[in-house]
């Protein structure tokens, strides 16, 4: 929960800086940027909210135990571990989007670099 939080503030300290950079030039490039990273707060906003959700089952899980509903504990839990199987697939998918952007720019230095030499 902790690396997805820390993800989420990373972007949207990268999202004021990107709005204020785009009031300054009005780049379009900077609109595509923004695009992007409104997918991934999205693919965050629904790992976050699947993460909590299974934590909050797990210990929903723990509470039925303890009071003897042991069958439907078991359920809790299962569900519980389904929300988190999707809440890291989702983060998967962020991974991956994170990575082609950050390549773009790697390959707009690299363009760039080799048509200064």
């Amino acid at each position: 929960m902790l690396a997805f939080t820390n993800r989420f503030l990373s972007l949207s300290v990268l999202v004021r800086n990107l709005r204020d950079k785009y009031v300054e030039t009005h780049n379009p490039d900077i609109l595509s940027q923004l695009a992007s990273l409104r997918k991934r707060l999205y693919l965050i906003k629904t790992m976050q909210i699947l993460g909590v959700s299974s934590l909050l089952l797990c210990v929903a899980s723990m509470f039925l135990i303890y009071i003897g509903m042991q069958t439907v504990a078991e359920i809790s839990f299962g569900i519980a571990l389904l929300l988190m199987i999707f809440s890291l697939i989702w983060s998967i998918r962020e991974i991956l989007i994170s990575v082609e952007a950050i390549d773009m720019h790697l390959k707009f230095i690299e363009t760039r670099d080799e048509k200064q030499e």
